[in-house]
């Protein structure tokens, strides 16, 4: 059964083990309830998060797991310090066992510290933990990964894959944003941040408007989703997504997967490499390189190179991951000159 939850696609019934392709390909983010409901993580942390926890345990091992921790005075916001010169969080290697008895330290406290475990590779940190808790995405190689902490904070980031998370334990909340609206966050270093992606640097609990006046109008495409235990959400490639933590213990699963051959790399490396090299030039030659990346890379046509000998065409025949290992290796070698 499908309906719209406030403006967003919400379809419940469905079962983990099938998931359309019409979700999975979707451009719009889709609510997904009970979706992993039946998962023996999700009945534990429906009696308790002590539950919970101790069901985590009995996968774990002793690889070091890395921890943000932050001040209570942070409000759990991941964020940079005040002078932008580092963040506002310290990183701690701990074990499971450490890292669990700093989290049941802080269901006492009234005013406790952030500790925010950000993607984890499931099946090195709690291997065995898939083979009662998992989704099928049988049409895309995706990578399974577990958030885990207490009350949090996560900037609007965008993710180049797409993404189903799943929430385990306690509750989520996603505001989502559209691609288009990217000059309306605000959105801070491109090469300096907490977690490898640009983020917003708008404090969404408490707003500057005067220092963010555009983010009025981000608010107005904004869609907020609160997950419980058992719920997931799709959100597509390049969705801008803040993320909350809301009780005191949150477990989430994600799986992400790209809709292109992993051979081709990541687009956030040729836009920086673009800024090198592009950013800065004459407005009349910027202008040029426009129309020539329309040409070759934006809106390429058949047409655009059927003069060209097909044993001559180089790059612009259909990339193949040979070939894109022999562009990676000649850019490497320009790049050191």
């Amino acid at each position: 059964m499908s309906s719209l939850d406030q403006g967003i696609k919400s379809i419940s019934g469905l079962s983990s083990n099938v998931i359309p392709v019409s979700v999975l390909e979707s451009h719009n983010p889709v609510i997904l309830r009970g979706f992993i409901s039946e998962w023996p993580s999700v009945q534990a942390a429906n009696k308790s998060a002590i539950n919970v926890i101790g069901y985590l345990e009995k996968f774990s091992t002793d690889e070091p797991w890395t921890v943000f921790r932050g001040e209570p005075e942070i409000d759990g916001r991941v964020f940079y310090n005040a002078d932008f010169t580092g963040f506002n969080y310290k990183v701690l290697g701990r074990t499971f066992k450490e890292l669990i008895s700093d989290l049941k330290q802080c269901l006492s406290q009234s005013n406790a510290p952030m500790l925010y475990v950000g993607s984890t590779m499931i099946d090195r940190w709690l291997p065995g933990f898939r083979t009662e808790n998992d989704i099928e995405i049988t049409s895309h190689s995706a990578l399974a990964s577990i958030w885990m902490g207490n009350r949090s904070r996560i900037a609007a980031h965008y993710d180049f894959a797409s993404n189903i998370a799943c929430c385990v334990a306690g509750r989520r909340k996603f505001t989502l944003f559209p691609p288009n609206q990217l000059e309306n966050l605000y959105v801070g270093p491109l090469d300096f941040n907490p977690a490898g992606q640009p983020i917003s640097l708008v404090d969404f609990k408490n707003p500057d408007f005067e220092k963010f006046p555009k983010f009025k109008k981000a608010l107005e495409s904004a869609i907020e989703v609160e997950l419980e235990p058992g719920d997931a959400l799709l959100i597509p490639s390049m969705w801008w997504h803040h993320v909350e933590a809301l009780e005191d213990f949150n477990v989430l699963v994600n799986y992400w997967w790209r809709n292109s051959p992993r051979y081709m790399g990541s687009p956030l490396n040729v836009l920086q490499h673009a800024v090198m090299g592009l950013r800065d030039l004459p407005p009349e030659q910027r202008k040029v390189w426009q129309q020539l990346f329309k040409y070759y890379v934006f809106e390429p046509s058949e047409e655009n190179f059927e003069h060209i000998p097909k044993q001559a065409k180089g790059v612009l025949n259909e990339m193949s991951e040979q070939m894109s290992r022999d562009i990676r290796n000649l850019l490497i070698n320009r790049l050191k000159r």
